[in-house]
């Protein structure tokens, strides 16, 4: 069972799904599937979101794939409802993993 966030909608499972089965994918590559029914406007900012929860990462050229911690969330492994984006000042998690407590200076260039 998947423990979705408040900040999650159902197109976030869908998009994180479709990364899942193909890889990678562009907006207008999930939205021209028919597997992800949402407009391609809508699944760019979802997967901005999902990339600032650290499910999905844009690899370039608007070219998103899915994390370990998005294969986790849809797994039923990862509980995103008390999930914060990481923090990319200091590197640190949500759940204060790597980088934590550490300065930007320990951690190395960004």
């Amino acid at each position: 069972m998947r423990h979705s966030g408040r900040w999650m909608t159902l197109a976030d499972d869908r998009i994180l799904e479709y990364l899942r089965e193909n890889g990678t994918g562009t907006p207008t590559q999930m939205a021209d599937s028919g597997l992800v029914r949402y407009t391609r406007p809508y699944i760019n900012e979802r997967l901005s979101k999902l990339a600032d929860h650290g499910l999905a990462v844009n690899v370039g050229n608007g070219v998103y794939q899915i994390t370990e911690r998005g294969e986790a969330y849809l797994d039923g492994e990862l509980d995103t409802a008390e999930d914060r984006p990481d923090d990319p000042a200091t590197g640190a998690t949500a759940e204060g993993e790597p980088g934590a407590g550490r300065s930007a200076t320990e951690n190395g260039p960004g």
